[in-house]
């Protein structure tokens, strides 16, 4: 395999992901008042249905389905499966805001080298998973070559700073 350095499609950040939905409607719905997204002008030259919304840096469009009725509806809450993550302030609030609103939800811990990360997945009314956790507290370590990275704007302070006075210390 050849390997690959640094950037090379000069990639700036993540923009968008399309979600088709049996209806927009309730997915505008869904992802307004469960996840806080808004929506945002969508170009009037499109002959298709649908509606694009923006928070966090990251929007998410939805497209009608031309065929609703013949799109598969997940159930079951499978962690492994396909789903966008989300970084939250209090694991807590979200689990019991997900309580009152009586969204089905599992929830999981992952433990790496004594760092937890609580995560709770659950379902948009199509059926495509949403993950919320404190990932943010689990570094990303590259597998070679790289410096550690965090997930959190102030973990990467924290973590630089600490790489900053090892290489002083050196």
């Amino acid at each position: 395999m050849k390997e690959t350095v640094g950037n090379p499609l000069h990639l700036k950040s993540l923009n968008h992901i399309s979600l088709v939905c049996r209806s927009v409607e309730e997915s505008i719905d869904f992802y307004t008042n469960v996840l806080g997204f808004f929506p945002i002008r969508r170009p009037g030259s499109f002959d298709f249905d649908g509606a694009w919304l923006f928070n966090y840096a990251i929007g998410i469009h939805l497209l009608q389905s031309e065929n609703p009725d013949n799109m598969q509806k997940k159930s079951e809450i499978n962690p492994k499966d396909n789903h966008i993550s989300f970084q939250c302030e209090s694991m807590g609030a979200v689990e019991k805001k997900l309580k009152e609103m009586e969204i089905v939800y599992k929830r999981q811990r992952v433990e790496e080298g004594g760092i937890y990360v609580d995560q709770l997945f659950f379902h948009d009314p199509d059926g495509f998973m949403i993950e919320i956790c404190n990932c943010d507290n689990l570094p990303v370590v590259p597998i070679a070559g790289e410096m550690v990275r965090s997930c959190s704007r102030l973990n990467l302070d924290i973590i630089s700073q600490k790489q900053i006075q090892t290489v002083v210390h050196l």
